[in-house]
């Protein structure tokens, strides 16, 4: 049998071609003969009969077989019904030895056939995951770069290379993307500080916290700015002018309250005790001749300042936290004058006595007193008071006598007697 769709001869107990796979379209048997003799009963239009002809019917068969042998392979009604019998039954037709070595090939091929075209439908579908996949990695590339995160980064990699204009401009770049968060003034900063300018860096935090004083972020970049370039000092002046309470608590870890003095700076005429004290949880130091403290160069403070000496002392003292961060500096003036005494009274009053009478001086608590006899005028250097002293007798005596404050050397002013004894 002849293959209608590739031509390929194959056996005439096959259904499917064994070359191309198609099937064979199957039709029932029949009897030509029986069709002639069926027009001839029937009769032709014309109501005559004629002799069937043993050439007709070869001719016919000829004739019938020529024009179905690419199409079709005649079987008995028999094997027709066994056929459907066993296709109604799932049970396969035994197939002949060349069926199956066609189907099985023809099976072969198709698999090989439909492997390839997966692999190719495979394949087209990674390079068009590809081709999307490159452009969403280039989307992203191109919307990161022009991002504030890759303006920051932009920046970053132009100090690098010492292009401080270029990095400038990309730091500008980001604070008009988002000028609230911190990085891009962090970035610029980072220009001066690579320049050993911290004043330029400073002033970048500053600024910025001027135009924002609620601004928690920036507080912390300029905490850290202070803390990594050893300033920690400035903390505290950063702090102390800030009137957000949201965010001194964010940052209270960072806040050091500066001390306070008791009493309070002024004019004493006396000696002072000068107690100082702070919220902060941490230590105090101070210093006495005007310059300010630090943990290196103060006085740590255990117990209250005596100020005994006459005259103006400067106290300044920090407050320095458990982080040691130190407060802002605080000073105190305080002048101690101890009034001057009256001066001194002696006893007896000038006079003459017809015996020696004993001279006494009051001393006031905190005096000393110096006295001469021969009327000169009383120093420290002279002879110190102690007790009663005794007029010599039969002469004139020039008596003087001083007091001197203890605390500041001070004298008053003289208190002069003239004394006579005579003998009766």
């Amino acid at each position: 049998m002849i293959c209608r769709h590739c031509g390929a001869n194959f056996p005439d107990d096959q259904v499917v071609c064994p070359e191309c796979g198609a099937e064979v379209q199957i039709v029932p048997d029949y009897n030509p003969l029986e069709d002639v003799l069926a027009r001839e009963v029937r009769g032709s239009v014309e109501g005559a009969t004629r002799q069937i002809q043993t050439d007709d019917i070869r001719r016919y068969r000829r004739e019938n077989s020529a024009q179905n042998v690419n199409a079709t392979r005649v079987i008995s009604q028999g094997e027709m019904d066994r056929i459907r019998g066993d296709r109604r039954n799932g049970t396969p037709r035994p197939k002949a030895e060349g069926e199956r070595r066609g189907t099985g090939e023809l099976r072969r091929q198709s698999r090989q056939k439909r492997l390839e075209a997966a692999k190719r439908k495979r394949r087209n579908l990674l390079i068009t995951l590809c081709i999307l996949l490159a452009l969403v990695i280039a989307g992203i590339i191109v919307v990161y770069q022009n991002s504030y995160t890759g303006m920051i980064r932009k920046g970053y990699n132009a100090i690098q290379t010492r292009d401080y204009a270029a990095a400038e401009k990309y730091f500008d770049r980001a604070i008009v993307k988002d000028k609230s968060r911190p990085e891009a003034y962090i970035g610029h900063a980072e220009i001066y500080i690579d320049q050993d300018d911290l004043e330029g860096a400073e002033e970048v935090f500053l600024s910025a916290i001027e135009t924002q004083p609620t601004n928690i972020r920036l507080y912390q970049a300029a905490i850290d700015f202070y803390m990594d370039t050893e300033q920690p000092e400035k903390i505290s002046v950063l702090l102390r002018d800030c009137e957000d309470e949201s965010v001194l608590r964010a940052v209270e870890d960072y806040v050091s309250y500066a001390p306070e003095f008791s009493p309070e700076e002024g004019v004493y005429s006396e000696v002072q005790e000068i107690s100082i004290t702070s919220e902060t949880d941490g230590e105090i130091y101070y210093t006495l001749d005007g310059t300010d403290p630090t943990v290196e160069t103060g006085t740590k403070y255990t117990e209250p300042i005596l100020l005994e000496s006459e005259g103006e002392t400067e106290i300044r003292a920090i407050a320095v936290n458990s982080k040691g961060i130190p407060s802002a500096v605080v000073s105190g003036t305080y002048t101690i004058e101890f009034p001057i005494a009256d001066a001194p009274a002696v006893a007896p009053s000038t006079g003459q006595y017809t015996e020696p009478q004993q001279i006494t001086i009051t001393v006031p608590e905190g005096y000393t007193a110096y006295y001469t006899m021969d009327g000169t005028m009383p120093t420290t250097d002279s002879t110190q008071y102690t007790g009663p002293v005794t007029m010599p007798e039969n002469a004139q005596t020039i008596f003087n006598a001083i007091l001197v404050n203890n605390n500041n050397g001070k004298a008053t002013e003289v208190t002069t007697r003239n004394y006579i004894t005579t003998a009766e």
